[in-house]
């Protein structure tokens, strides 16, 4: 982007300029097009080129409203560089309010970066990664849980890489768990292209839930802010944080089938050997206790409330002592559920 102006295969946004398009990335059974809804934002000064980009997997819609929102009700009259906007990846997905790639049950976001000669998740993925997401120089990937969870908001980043450890902090959310992309994911595949990603993380699938959409929205003025997107914004601090590794978290899985009563809500803190769930049959008079293992935080837990033995009940993440002060006098603070 030489001359400033924003290029992909068909078109172009000069700097000053915006554009609302539907891009074709395939076609369906008639032969009609699959075209995904893009706003692409040129601000006349030179700046970074950041991507976001929600509902990769179809039915998980908090991100949607974000980028929706960001493209659409927001003043760029000071952006400096460009914002690619892309509510609604995976289109057929999203139509069907399922997951995965209807028909053959293909997830998009292990797809990427994509081939012209592959599979058609393969092929979607390579029209979308080649003109919306290798040109930009970060990115942010929204997601939800999948469906009978739900998670509090925090980030998934490389920390490793100092680029993705900096995007990740400036997004201000109080959990940042730490790990690579997964092969053939998006996120993965957007930083091995030199374009620092993060996932984030929020609520449950089939629905807009307000509190996470603004605390993202938040998020999202705070990364714009760090790298001078946005230079009247301020980066954002959320008042604690706690960065995890591979081995500072663990789900609680069931250790019998049954109905499960949550003690214990996403955002909560819960201490080594506190029960978090019960488990009991329909006439209960069998009841398994699920305790924490060590002291952390509830970044998921379940929405259904029926388990087969083995099936996953909370995701735990461990804080250490100056993690868990901090945490304890935000809540002072303010009162308020930091999983919103």
């Amino acid at each position: 982007m030489a001359d400033g102006a924003f290029t992909y295969q068909g078109g172009r946004v000069d700097p000053g300029e915006a554009q609302n398009l539907r891009y074709s990335i395939s076609e369906t059974y008639l032969g009609d097009p699959i075209r995904i809804p893009v706003s692409i934002l040129n601000g006349a000064e030179p700046g970074p080129t950041v991507f976001l980009s929600a509902a990769i997997h179809g039915d998980e819609l908090n991100g949607i409203e974000v980028v929706r929102t960001v493209a659409q009700d927001w003043s760029h009259a000071d952006l400096r560089g460009t914002l690619v906007c892309l509510p609604v990846i995976n289109v057929p997905g999203f139509i069907a309010q399922q997951r995965y790639l209807p028909v053959y049950d293909r997830d998009l976001n292990r797809s990427f970066p994509g081939s012209a000669e592959g599979t058609s998740a393969s092929r979607m993925a390579a029209q979308i990664f080649s003109n919306f997401i290798e040109p930009c120089d970060y990115g942010l990937d929204f997601h939800t849980s999948t469906r009978g969870r739900t998670n509090m908001l925090h980030v998934r980043a490389d920390m490793d890489d100092d680029a993705a450890g900096r995007l990740a902090r400036a997004f201000g959310s109080n959990v940042i768990i730490d790990s690579a992309g997964p092969s053939g994911s998006l996120r993965g595949a957007a930083c091995e292209a030199g374009t620092p990603t993060i996932t984030v993380e929020m609520g449950q699938a089939h629905r807009f839930e307000r509190g996470f959409i603004d605390r993202a929205l938040d998020g999202v003025a705070s990364v714009l802010a760090e790298y001078g997107a946005h230079p009247t914004d301020l980066v954002r601090w959320p008042g604690w944080r706690t960065v995890v590794d591979r081995d500072e978290k663990t789900w609680l899985r069931a250790d019998a089938g049954g109905i499960v009563e949550l003690l214990h809500d996403r955002g909560d803190l819960v201490r080594e050997g506190d029960v978090v769930a019960t488990i009991t049959n329909p006439f209960k008079t069998d009841t398994v206790r699920i305790t924490a293992p060590f002291d952390g935080v509830l970044v998921g837990v379940l929405e259904n409330p029926v388990v087969y033995p083995g099936n996953p009940l909370c995701h735990l993440v461990e804080l250490d002592d100056a993690s868990i002060r901090a945490y304890e006098r935000a809540r002072g603070d303010d009162g308020g559920d930091e999983a919103q």
